[in-house]
């Protein structure tokens, strides 16, 4: 199976924020979805945020990491969660397993596209900072449940060990 770059697009309607990830979705994009989830986070007039994973292939967990926290930036300031839209089931069973329900209106099938995403240039990042956005992404992802502290408290201690040299 062929593995199509992830990108990313976005765009911003009538309140509505959309954030569109297609293709393998890795961590070379963490640091414009980092970029994405501070920017909502001082959006004014920002009513509802869909991420819309139709066209994703594959998404690891940094940028799992970094989707919890546009969630986590989010909460308390929208009436109703961020919704994310998933067709692909290996894709939804990721979101299921990481606990992305306690966060995000999990839906399928299609939607109505804003008229204009527009392609988001891809933030560069050196190899320390790379390193620091998967540290963070990883704690975050432990701050969700019990089985993702489980699954990434090995990863988080090499990476802190790796920070303190």
């Amino acid at each position: 199976m062929i593995m199509h770059e992830g990108r990313i697009k976005a765009a911003f309607e009538s309140g509505v924020f959309v954030l569109k990830l297609s293709g393998d979705v890795r961590l070379t994009l963490c640091a414009t979805l980092d970029n994405q989830a501070q920017r909502l986070a001082e959006t004014p007039g920002l009513t509802a945020v869909m991420v819309d994973l139709r066209d994703a292939t594959n998404i690891d967990s940094t940028a799992l990491g970094f989707l919890a926290k546009v969630a986590m930036a989010l909460s308390g300031r929208l009436e109703q969660p961020p919704t994310i839209v998933v067709n692909n089931p290996d894709v939804r069973r990721m979101l299921d397993v990481m606990g992305f329900a306690h966060y995000y209106t999990l839906l399928e099938g299609p939607i109505k596209e804003p008229c204009e995403l527009e392609e988001l240039a891809e933030v560069p990042s050196g190899e320390n900072d790379l390193r620091d956005r998967i540290l963070e992404a990883h704690r975050i992802l432990m701050c969700m449940n019990k089985h993702n502290r489980e699954q990434f408290q090995p990863l988080v201690e090499m990476l802190e060990a790796q920070s303190s040299d």
